[in-house]
């Protein structure tokens, strides 16, 4: 079965009132995919398209503090995700916010910032643990009240960096991981979140909030979480720019797991700049997250080093010819691409041996369901006995009790399938497990870098935004590269291309382990010869007048 779009993929993949900053939005009705009227004018909000340099550039020159700018997004969420167009990408502001963010102007005054996120503000997946008054509920009603018993190891990081955790944004529910013909972007506490550049568009997951927040410019930057495609598909289709990371670099501890051996957080942004900025806070080692340890000797303090205009020039651009063909208008549009990138001096190397996802999909849900059953359920267990539900099959219950609320459009087979699965000692996980390694690491992604001599390897990221259907699931097509990456534990970031009837299309970058500074570099010299990014317009609906493929601006 083709995975869900996300592609958190798992088959292929009275107690105190709710929550009010969520459930409000949350609790929706047959009417929930109805576009509103959209009466915002684009644009007067004087941070957009700002990055982390433009902010810290501005709070040494005194016209920005922390405080100003967290009241300015917090404004512009208002304002934009809750009226106007009604993005309804963040299911929670931290009432927090202000408090911390005079206190690091405070600090700024007397010792200078503590780097490039002092007063930045963040918006954060609503998957990742905090221990402040937010919430921590992965989309589900069935997680609300239960509380995490200390902040997830990245958003420690966060904090000790000098961001503002701004709030929490929406995602598709339990990462797109409960049914397998779910709709991305649409949870149970946050209801539907909606593309910005085609309201009636999906934003695609399940890092759905935190794509639609970037590219609305709710936030300076935000972090989603990735098991197959869920930071990359929903950067693609809202033109940003998404960086998965290596499996290991970023801490999983105090994030609601899928997979440990396919899990991680990673930047999503507008710019590759900001990217490799937030990546160098997210990393380092957690002696709760055992799979860091493998990133000893390979975390860079600043990613931003090795960016370079020329970042393309002797480059070795393997192109995925297997991934390409399952859309014209995508094919010339990433044509064009593939033209700059040889225009900037890379060498493009053509190859088709790459797996497609259909070979290794049917273990990866194998894996998916063995892993989310252990890691879920331990995930639960930590969080007391006051929890709402302690056990996946706990979970499964309250579906069923609060099923005109939780499963009005889509059901729960992934999680039925995956409460019935044995321990990990199994010989059926263990085998799909070697399988999914051996066909994306060792035949797949080393076996063809190795023989072409490649320093990446590019493909399209997927196709154009489909419209959101409620009732009959997602549409998304392509995005083999993304899987293959995932799967392998691998890099992979995508970076906009350009735009299909005004809807984006992201091209995507995939590597080694441990080659981030090397994908960022040559990510970073393809957007600046492009300059593809655009903001939204908010439209209601896409603009079927406009010339078909609009590709980037070639130098």
């Amino acid at each position: 079965m083709h995975p869900n779009p996300g592609h958190d993929r798992s088959e292929g993949p009275s107690r105190r009132s709710f929550l009010a900053a969520g459930v409000a939005a949350g609790l929706v009705t047959a009417d929930a995919a109805a576009v509103p009227p959209n009466d915002h004018k684009e644009d007067a909000f004087d941070l957009n398209e700002l990055g982390i340099t433009d902010l810290q550039a501005g709070m040494k020159a005194g016209t920005y503090t922390a405080r100003g700018l967290v009241e300015k997004y917090l404004a512009r969420i208002e304002a934009v995700d809750r009226k106007g167009p009604t993005l309804n990408s963040v299911i929670e502001v931290n009432p927090d916010a202000l408090a911390r963010a005079d206190e690091l102007d405070k600090e700024y005054k007397r010792n200078g910032p503590r780097g490039p996120l002092h007063g930045v503000p963040v918006l954060i997946k609503d998957n990742i643990d905090t221990a402040d008054r937010t919430a921590t509920t992965a989309g589900s009603l069935a997680l609300v009240g239960a509380k995490p018993p200390k902040d997830a190891f990245l958003v420690t990081r966060l904090r000790d960096a000098g961001a503002v955790v701004l709030g929490k944004t929406n995602l598709s529910e339990w990462a797109n991981a409960r049914c397998s013909y779910s709709t991305s972007g649409w949870s149970g506490r946050g209801g539907l979140t909606r593309n910005p550049y085609a309201l009636d568009r999906n934003p695609s997951g399940s890092s759905s909030g935190s794509g639609a927040a970037v590219a609305a410019n709710l936030c300076c930057v935000a972090v989603g979480t990735e098991t197959d495609g869920s930071i990359l598909s929903p950067a693609s289709v809202c033109g940003i720019v998404g960086l998965k990371p290596t499996v290991g670099l970023v801490s999983r501890s105090g994030v609601i797991p899928i997979s440990q051996s396919q899990d991680t957080a990673g930047p999503m942004t507008r710019t590759v700049r900001d990217a490799a900025v937030l990546l160098a806070a997210l990393t380092g080692l957690d002696r709760d997250d055992p799979a860091t340890a493998a990133s000893r000797g390979h975390i860079a303090s600043d990613y931003t080093r090795q960016l370079s205009d020329n970042g393309l020039r002797f480059a070795r651009i393997g192109v995925a010819r297997n991934y390409f063909g399952f859309h014209e208008g995508v094919d010339a549009l990433v044509a064009e691409s593939l033209e700059v990138i040889k225009r900037q001096g890379a060498t493009l190397v053509e190859t088709t041996d790459l797996p497609k996802a259909d070979q290794f999909s049917a273990a990866e849900s194998t894996v998916f369901q063995y892993e989310m059953k252990a890691g879920l359920n331990a995930y639960l267990a930590r969080l007391g006995p006051d929890a709402p539900v302690r056990t996946v099959a706990d979970v499964i219950a309250f579906n069923e009790k609060h099923a005109d609320r939780e499963l009005a459009y889509f059901g729960q087979d992934t999680f039925k399938k995956m409460a019935a699965r044995d321990p990990l000692t199994s010989y059926e996980y263990q085998e799909a497990l070697a399988r999914c390694r051996r066909l994306t690491r060792t035949e797949g992604i080393d076996a063809v870098m190795d023989k072409l001599k490649l320093d990446a390897i590019v493909a399209p990221c997927g196709g154009p935004a489909w419209v959101t259907d409620l009732l009959a699931g997602d549409r998304y097509i392509g995005g083999d590269i993304i899987s293959v990456a995932a799967v392998a534990g691998y890099p992979s970031i995508t970076v906009p291309a350009g735009f299909f009837f005004g809807l984006p299309i992201g091209l995507g970058w995939i590597g080694r382990a441990w080659s981030e500074p090397t994908l960022l570099k040559l990510a970073y010299a393809f957007e600046q010869a492009t300059k593809a990014r655009k903001p939204p317009r908010f439209l209601a609906t896409a603009d079927l007048t406009v010339p078909r493929p609009i590709g980037p601006v070639t130098p």
